[in-house]
């Protein structure tokens, strides 16, 4: 107890006391700051940057707006998806023009008292408008701010109404230039009077960075590390479509883990050499052994000619390399640097974030695995492949609309496997949807599950999406009008092929064997305007096919006598898919696998694929498309628009 509080009665000692928990109370909320962080460490948001200056032009320059007589305006709102740099760019704007920051969590605003939590809102605006020109954040300001007619809790009206009534009062208060920040990735569920001019004047978004975005992102981030010096950010940025900030932070700092983890074995290898050095000196019989190139390597040696010397090394080891080994030497960490092939094996362990939901796994199908649709694969290659290979090129013919395709034809000829093929080949994001599940019992929700579809796609563009059995989804809209789910999914679908967003790099397959029940404006140029006719083998496509499907006679393995020639040409697969081709060769290799069964005790050879075999599969398999299926197709594909009618 200090001298002053003894001479004071013990009722003044104890509101003495009560004043400083007080005092110690208020200073446990947010702090005023000052933020280190410049505009020179956002990258990627060059159009928001400019924006966001135009706002700031009364915190610096108040007389701007008093010789206008205009209020300056109160706040903005940043939304976008998690991980874009929402925090990051209010941060800047602190730093940038050294401002005072005061940094308000949206939770810390909430109590457990009643009243208390509109106290803690006046007493933050009142401490920003004391340091004024200053900065006021909230971050996940969602939080706090619901919209008052589905508010669970008097709690959370009475917090907006106080927020609102503060923001009212900054603007009608000229000489205390306070600007509010709000930060959130769901804006649709502030409330709409927070959303209205004079509080949040402005709502800027900040999207999934595109190709110049995440470049511009990854040169600020690289900017401190060591690079090879042959380093191009434009190939890295090529291949992280969909990654924001975050992403690209975290891909950063695992690819320089990967090349502290190469410097690292090459070190551990260094520690086995000397190790296994000293023990040939120990050692008089290794020293005295011949030194001709044809003798048998020793033990030491063959351990030193592991390509993966961390296997060999033992915990013990590596620990005592850990702590008894002395700092590395600059020549040691000379040539520990980050690459382009770091950065490549990193890609493999991080997921973007616009990646979590909706994609599906790569297949490992490659056009080695598809026999003939030549033209086909041509069509597909120059219609989604070179658009994003050569972007500059389309991009000078006017060639800024990504193309549709529909693929259709009889069952079993490979529709969905080029699809496959596409999806491993072009290296690029897919978005496999099969038909019928978009559709819900519930008004609204099946066109809300055809717009997730196309904005997971517009986020991690470039991208595929491919509808399987189209005609589920799109069928012909009946001439009377009446309404339905299959409508309204319809219109959907139109309005996000073609509508009022454009959908850059964002290209579409289908894949149909009933086009004729397709609705027609699906089926106009601008949305599936190409129609590829996916028809059934001739001669010579079933030979590359059977080729294809046996792996060139391998697996499974056919006689010397048999000849695949003789398979394909044979007039009992007339008529038959690639599905269809796929199970001959099956009842063969089953048949081949029966007979070796039955004659195991005598026999233990490989089994061999005979012309008996493949008679047993004729007598089996039967073409999936009849006669009369056939000609239907064949009528088909004539009335088909813009179909392509290249032998396939």
């Amino acid at each position: 107890m200090s001298l002053v509080e003894l001479e004071l009665p013990p009722l003044q000692i104890s509101k003495a006391k009560e004043k400083k928990i007080e005092a110690k109370e208020k200073e446990k909320g947010p702090q005023v700051q000052t933020s280190t962080i410049t505009f020179a460490d956002v990258g990627g948001n060059e159009a928001c940057l400019r924006e966001v200056c135009q706002l700031l032009v009364h915190l610096r320059h108040p007389e701007v707006y008093q010789c206008l007589g205009v209020v300056p305006p109160s706040g903005f709102l940043l939304h976008g998806p998690p991980g874009c740099g929402k925090t990051l760019l209010a941060n800047a704007i602190a730093g940038e023009l050294q401002l005072p920051f005061i940094k308000l969590a949206a939770t810390e605003v909430v109590s457990g008292v009643s009243g208390e939590s509109e106290e803690k809102l006046r007493e933050i605006f009142d401490k920003a408008a004391a340091c004024a020109p200053s900065i006021i954040f909230i971050d996940e300001i969602d939080a706090i701010t619901p919209k008052r007619e589905t508010a669970s809790k008097d709690m959370e009206r009475r917090i907006v109404a106080q927020l609102l009534t503060c923001m009212d009062d900054l603007s009608t208060k000229a000489s205390a230039h306070v600007l509010v920040i709000g930060a959130t990735n769901r804006p649709d569920s502030l409330d709409p009077a927070l959303r209205r001019a004079g509080r949040f004047d402005r709502e800027i978004c900040l999207g999934i960075p595109n190709e110049k975005g995440r470049k511009s992102i990854l040169q600020v981030l690289c900017r401190s590390l060591k690079l090879e010096t042959d380093f191009t950010f434009d190939n890295l940025a090529k291949m992280t479509p969909g990654y924001v900030g975050a992403d690209l932070t975290a891909l950063t700092r695992d690819a320089a883990m990967v090349a502290v983890n190469r410097v690292l074995n090459r070190l551990q290898s260094e520690v086995l050499k000397s190790t296994c050095d000293s023990r040939i000196i120990e050692d008089p019989s290794i020293e005295n052994q011949p030194t001709t190139s044809d003798r048998v390597p020793t033990g030491a040696e063959q351990i030193l000619s592991l390509s993966t010397p961390q296997s060999t090394l033992t915990l013990d080891q590596v620990l005592n390399w850990l702590k008894e080994k002395p700092p590395l030497t600059e020549e040691q960490l000379q040539d520990l640097h980050i690459s382009l092939a770091d950065f490549e094996e990193a890609l493999k362990h991080i997921q973007p974030s616009a990646k979590r939901e909706g994609f599906v796994t790569i297949p490992d199908v490659t056009w080695d695995d598809i026999g003939a649709l030549y033209c086909v694969r041509e069509e597909l290659q120059m219609a989604i492949m070179a658009p994003i290979k050569h972007t500059e090129q389309f991009e000078e013919l006017g060639l800024n609309r990504a193309q549709g395709i529909l693929l259709a034809g009889p069952p079993g000829c490979g529709k969905t496997l080029l699809a496959k093929a596409i999806a491993n080949e072009s290296g690029i994001n897919f978005i496999s949807v099969k038909g019928p599940e978009l559709l819900n019992m519930y008004v609204g929700e099946s066109e809300r599950a055809v717009r997730q579809v196309f904005q997971r796609a517009r986020n991690s563009a470039p991208c595929v999406i491919f509808f399987d059995e189209l005609d589920s989804l799109c069928p012909k809209r009946s001439e009377g009008g009446e309404g339905g789910a299959s409508v309204r999914v319809v219109n959907q679908m139109l309005t996000e092929m073609d509508g009022l967003e454009e959908r850059k790099q964002v290209f579409i397959m289908a894949a149909t064997n009933r086009p004729d029940i397709i609705d027609p404006a699906i089926l106009r140029p601008g949305r599936l305007d190409k129609v590829l006719y996916v028809g059934l083998p001739e001669a010579e496509d079933r030979l590359d096919i059977i080729r294809k499907i046996t792996k060139n006679g391998s697996k499974p393995k056919f006689q010397k006598d048999l000849r695949m020639e003789n398979v394909a040409m044979d007039k009992r697969c007339e008529g038959f898919s690639g599905a269809d081709l796929t199970a001959l060769v099956r009842e063969a290799s089953i048949a081949a696998l029966k007979e070796v069964i039955k004659s195991l005790d005598t026999c233990t050879a490989v089994p061999e694929v005979t012309t008996q075999h493949f008679e047993t599969a004729f007598s089996k398999v039967r073409p999936s498309v009849t006669q009369k299926d056939q000609m239907r197709y064949a009528k088909m594909k004539n009335q088909l628009p813009s179909a392509s009618h290249d032998k396939v």
